[in-house]
């Protein structure tokens, strides 16, 4: 399969810790800086999402086109807990790309807002953070980021389908939340509780 990244108990032990002061480091306000308002959520919005799943993702081949092309390929994703449900983490491989990767979410009881940190077996670095919670069935969340070198927001939308489905959506934003290109969707379907 290709470089497979896994984590042991003292570096997942690291992520909560760096998840935890990312937290503390943002700012209270329920707004994104110079962005939308940011929707709050409950510890077990992820609770649907236990259990293992399998996925057809497609990504953009290149972003900002006007006739984009897309990439279909499938992904095998299996998520379990801590602490209560205040954490929330996920592997996702892609057999077919060569690479897996890490989402850790902490959950912010004070602020009832989850922090989404994504790991990548191929660029092992935590980013920033995207921030926000479901709404019933729909999840918004969003954070900053760069394309290259140029500066945009993020925006990930989760739809649940019970019993057993869900939509990912991440969209990228260069003239601050004004407008959205979608260039990675995955449409999951579960395969184990």
């Amino acid at each position: 399969m290709g470089q497979e990244w896994t984590i042991g108990r003292r570096q997942l032990g690291g992520l909560l810790t760096l998840g935890t002061l990312g937290t503390l480091a943002l700012a209270s306000g329920a707004k994104a800086a110079d962005g939308p308002v940011v929707p709050t959520g409950d510890v077990h919005d992820f609770d649907y999402h236990l259990g293992s799943w399998t996925s057809v993702q497609r990504r953009m081949k290149k972003r900002w086109t006007a006739n984009p092309e897309w990439d279909e390929f499938p992904g095998k994703t299996t998520y379990v807990q801590y602490l209560g449900g205040e954490i929330s983490v996920d592997q996702t491989d892609f057999p077919t790309k060569g690479f897996s990767g890490l989402t850790v979410r902490v959950f912010d009881p004070a602020r009832r807002q989850w922090f989404i940190y994504w790991v990548n077996s191929k660029n092992p670095e935590m980013g920033t953070p995207m921030i926000g919670g479901f709404q019933g069935n729909r999840g918004l969340f969003y954070g900053d980021d760069k394309d290259g070198e140029l500066p945009i927001k993020v925006r990930f939308i989760r739809t649940k389908m019970p019993p057993d489905r869900e939509r990912w959506e991440q969209a990228f934003s260069r003239d601050g939340g004004a407008s959205w290109e979608t260039n990675w969707t995955a449409d999951f379907t579960r395969t184990s509780a």
